[in-house]
């Protein structure tokens, strides 16, 4: 299964090493989905990394330099001249700009009151929280979902550790995994 279903990552989703860690895990061959993100959601993603996480710059520079290893294709260019047309909160219309520029038909974000339906429509561009993405794609491949979740799972401690920490960003994902587990 290769995807063509492009998806921008906000910098929020980003963040959560865990939770970018699966939902960069499905982005990986075989392709749920495509990641989608521009050098300002990257800019906004290290500051935070940096200023809340104290991660050092030399953790931060291999950070990105993985995403642009494993990820080339994933950074939109070109999205600024479109800006200016949307309608969302102005801190986050460069999200919707490189949505709209690259074709992505959804965003994800926690902030979803910064993207009201009523500026997406027009674009046909829908956010979703992590937890509602995350359900989207187990309903559509449970068998690929699962199975890279229980990879993460075996490089971190373990599934009950891993849906531990999920439980705390994605809970409903959680739910649905462990009911469909036992």
């Amino acid at each position: 299964m290769i995807s063509g279903y492009q998806v921008v990552l906000d910098a929020c989703v980003l963040v959560n090493a865990a939770l970018r860690d699966t939902l960069l895990r499905l982005a990986e061959p075989p392709h749920l989905y495509l990641p989608r993100w521009t050098r300002e959601i990257m800019r906004e993603t290290t500051r935070t990394l940096e200023a809340r996480l104290g991660l050092t710059p030399e953790q931060i520079e291999h950070l990105v330099g993985e995403l642009e290893a494993h990820f080339a294709d994933a950074w939109v260019e070109g999205y600024e001249a479109l800006i200016p047309a949307m309608r969302n909160h102005p801190k986050d219309r460069h999200v919707l700009a490189a949505a709209v520029r690259c074709g992505a038909q959804t965003i994800v974000t926690f902030n979803l009151k910064d993207f009201p339906a009523d500026a997406l429509a027009p674009w046909n561009v829908e956010a979703q929280s992590p937890d509602e993405f995350l359900i989207h794609q187990y309903h559509l491949e449970p068998e690929a979902v699962t199975g890279k979740i229980k990879e993460q799972a075996a490089l971190h401690g373990g599934l009950e550790r891993l849906m531990t920490i999920h439980g705390k960003t994605v809970p409903r994902f959680i739910v649905l995994l462990r009911r469909h587990s036992a």
